[in-house]
């Protein structure tokens, strides 16, 4: 993807309440299954936080100082308004950075979060390389594209081992948190409603605007078609494969 095209992206979905599916309730669903200790301030990542969405419910539910990440600067520009309008600014320090070259300390954090983003650098490297910064008995709490069912048609298969290699089912997942020093604790899948109504509608309602403003060029309609693409496999295949959610906790050594 070259810069214009990231550029064009970002136009697209940085106004919107969340850059991947989820949503409020299944937040709030996994912070609860999460079991943290509430009893004092907790320290907090949230990786790959897009404008917010789950750092804002973080803030706005505990008692923590949170470093939100994400690689691109006009998300968590986006991000800082909203903080201030809800008024948890003081919670929220933002940290423009790749999710590959984190700058934590180790064993800095009670909670590592990360809703819809660690395919970025894949599960199994996330989940390695992001132990290190959670305080033994911390906890990790991260969404990733999972296979459902044990067979699929092979038009979606083929999607998704192209989009993402690493797609597998649950049990694969949790056998590689296990594998890498965690204990795993709760796992769901995100229902429909977190794709259709929470994310894919948001897009295509502003699909028009967003092409006004770049004039129809072609390459704003070569994004917007593949979104729609991406929509029309979901609605066909979406009984396939969602986010699943897993909950774990860091084994102390």
């Amino acid at each position: 993807m070259d810069a214009n095209e990231l550029k064009l992206l970002v136009d697209l979905h940085k106004h919107a309440d969340r850059q991947g599916p989820g949503g409020e309730k299944e937040t709030l669903r996994a912070l609860e299954l999460a079991g943290l200790d509430r009893s004092r301030p907790l320290k907090i990542a949230d990786i790959g936080c897009g404008t917010g969405a789950s750092t804002l419910l973080l803030a706005r539910e505990l008692d923590a100082k949170i470093t939100a990440v994400d690689f691109l600067p006009d998300f968590l520009e986006e991000l800082q308004f909203r903080a201030h309008s809800q008024g948890v600014a003081d919670k929220i320090s933002t940290l423009t950075c790749s999710m590959e070259d984190l700058p934590f300390a180790d064993q800095e954090f009670d909670l590592i979060w990360s809703e819809g983003a660690i395919y970025n650098i894949g599960f199994q490297t996330g989940v390695a390389n992001w132990g290190r910064f959670l305080k033994p008995g911390g906890k990790l709490v991260v969404s990733e594209i999972t296979w459902i069912t044990a067979e699929r048609p092979q038009e979606i298969e083929s999607y998704w081992q192209g989009e993402y290699p690493e797609i597998d089912v649950a049990s694969s997942k949790i056998g590689i948190l296990e594998h890498h020093g965690y204990s795993p604790e709760a796992y769901f899948i995100l229902p429909q409603h977190c794709w259709n109504t929470n994310y894919y509608r948001p897009i295509q309602n502003s699909i028009d605007a967003f092409l006004k403003r770049h004039q129809q060029s072609g390459e704003a309609k070569a994004i917007a078609l593949a979104e729609e693409h991406e929509i029309a496999l979901y609605e066909q295949y979406g009984h396939f494969y969602s986010y699943g959610v897993y909950i774990a906790k860091k084994l102390e050594k």
